[in-house]
């Protein structure tokens, strides 16, 4: 069975090698078909504590790590500095 990767935003990076990532999914209402948005937050393993607030990453699941963690953190797809420097210009 393969493992499960997500897309998501880091929110907090305040502890050590841990980052929280919030996944938004776009749900549809069985009967009204009306579709609205729910969030979820994953603590995901960051070894090098690379990742800050703000940085959309891919997380994948893996073994369990703690208590909370069962995902790892794979790939940065874009950073927070570069949606400030496209604001600026």
């Amino acid at each position: 069975m393969p493992k499960r990767r997500l897309k998501g935003i880091v929110v907090s990076d305040k502890m050590q090698k841990t980052v929280v990532i919030e996944v938004v999914r776009i749900k549809e209402h069985p009967k009204y078909r009306k579709r609205y948005k729910r969030s979820e937050r994953y603590k995901a393993h960051d070894e090098k504590q690379e990742y800050k607030v703000g940085d959309r990453i891919i997380i994948e699941e893996c073994r369990p790590i703690s208590k909370h963690k069962r995902w790892r953190v794979m790939k940065k797809i874009t950073s927070n500095q570069q949606k400030k420097t496209k604001s600026k210009e």
